[in-house]
């Protein structure tokens, strides 16, 4: 699948799939890369060195901040693979140098395929 890239990069591992918005801060706990927000698909999930996937973000501005504090706790996704990218995600994988890409149709990726993310290609195993 071709997106657009909004962090270049690449990363491969295991999909983490929500079919929902991820909001970072209060979702997802940066110290333990846990989703912690009760009732979201991924509650209980962790996140370090997957290619986490979902629709959009939400939320809090303070949620670029969180992806960064993932990544300083070595608790960061491996990449990041969306619908619809929005400010709050696109800036928190910017400074925290996490590759991301959107515009992708998540329906095509399941929890625990293999996932390539090589600039703008998003390849799935």
């Amino acid at each position: 699948m071709k997106g657009r890239i909004v962090k270049a990069g690449t990363a491969k591992g295991e999909a983490l799939v929500a079919n929902e918005a991820m909001g970072w801060l209060g979702c997802v706990d940066p110290e333990t890369g846990e989703v912690i927000e009760k009732g979201h698909s991924l509650e209980g999930q962790n996140i370090a060195g997957k290619i986490v996937v979902f629709t959009t973000g939400k939320g809090s501005t303070v949620g670029s901040y969180t992806l960064y504090a993932l990544k300083k706790s070595g608790k960061a996704p491996a990449a990041l693979v969306c619908e619809e990218s929005e400010p709050i995600v696109a800036v928190g994988a910017i400074i925290s140098d996490i590759p991301m890409v959107d515009k992708i149709d998540i329906s095509q990726i399941k929890t625990g395929d293999v996932v390539e993310v090589n600039g703008d290609e998003v390849t799935v195993e």
